[in-house]
């Protein structure tokens, strides 16, 4: 595996918080919570036999409830693959690739929006990057559970970037 590959972002330090503007909470001037903004990213050490990059982000840190409601370990907010290999940065607000669907149902990125009736309050946001010898075969809108089988035989290096987020 590539142990070089990082993904960063200007938005936020590994570890660090994420900024608001990122989430489902409205800053002064968002109009509604459906316009959730992803924060830029940016890739590097990219693996020289990768075709294809696949980016998931999900928060294990989800109440007990909605994991036995939905049979689920982590809510995905983002689920992106078939990412050209050339591709260094996204944008803030952009996508690239073929998009997966979300938890919640839809292709895109959902933003952190941890339940404030729910401990823990904060959670955290992981960002995983995945370099691959070969594109997936999967039409858009694959969930993340079809990505990550799809990948696993095509994986060559990978990382991670997590954020956290707490409601005010």
């Amino acid at each position: 595996m590539n142990t070089s590959l990082t993904l960063t972002s200007a938005a936020f330090e590994n570890g660090g918080m994420i900024p608001a503007k990122y989430t489902c909470d409205l800053p002064a001037g968002r109009q509604a919570a459906t316009q959730h903004i992803s924060p830029p990213l940016s890739i590097n050490g990219v693996p020289k036999t990768a075709k294809s990059f696949v980016l998931i982000m999900d928060d294990p840190d989800i109440p007990k409830v909605v994991r036995e409601s939905r049979d689920i370990e982590a809510f995905d907010h983002w689920v992106l693959f078939n990412i050209p290999p050339e591709m260094r940065e996204i944008p803030e607000g952009g996508t690239t690739g073929s998009a997966g669907l979300n938890g919640s149902g839809n292709s895109g990125y959902t933003g952190p929006c941890p339940p404030p009736e729910y401990e823990p309050s904060e959670h955290r946001y992981i960002f995983k990057l995945y370099a691959l010898r070969a594109p997936l075969a999967l039409r858009a809108g694959a969930t993340k559970r079809e990505v990550l089988s799809a990948l696993a035989p095509l994986l060559i290096g990978e990382t991670e970037l997590v954020g956290r987020y707490s409601r005010k």
